[in-house]
């Protein structure tokens, strides 16, 4: 049967993200930003995903940078999506529910790599 595990964000390493445009601006992030950084770590595409994530959440503030206004643009994020995030994962939040991401691909070890299968999974 294999390794079988989940994941949200896009795997630097994994040949299928060679082309995209959004890991392309990744990597070009990572040189001008991070250059002492590794590239293919999956926790800097994660933390790349969050800092997208934080850069809408104060676009939608405005000019307005007050605590309770930050609060409410990060708890009234609607579909947003990030180009690190897997395609069809969406970052959505509320006052209810601050947790961001609700959905994760599956994917199986085939002795090389990670080969995504199946639907995102929702909790």
């Amino acid at each position: 049967m294999g390794v079988i595990s989940s994941q949200f964000v896009k795997d630097p390493t994994d040949p299928a993200w060679r082309d995209d445009k959004a890991m392309k601006d990744y990597a070009a992030f990572m040189r001008k930003h991070y250059p002492d950084g590794n590239p293919d770590d999956i926790l800097n595409v994660y933390g790349y995903a969050a800092a997208q994530t934080l850069a809408q959440v104060l676009k939608q503030c405005g000019d307005d940078l007050t605590r309770e206004n930050v609060m409410r643009q990060a708890t009234n994020l609607k579909d947003l999506q990030v180009g690190a995030l897997l395609p069809g994962i969406r970052i959505n939040t509320s006052s209810t529910d601050f947790y961001p991401m609700k959905q994760v691909q599956l994917m199986r070890l085939d002795g090389k790599s990670w080969v995504r299968f199946g639907e995102l999974m929702s909790r």
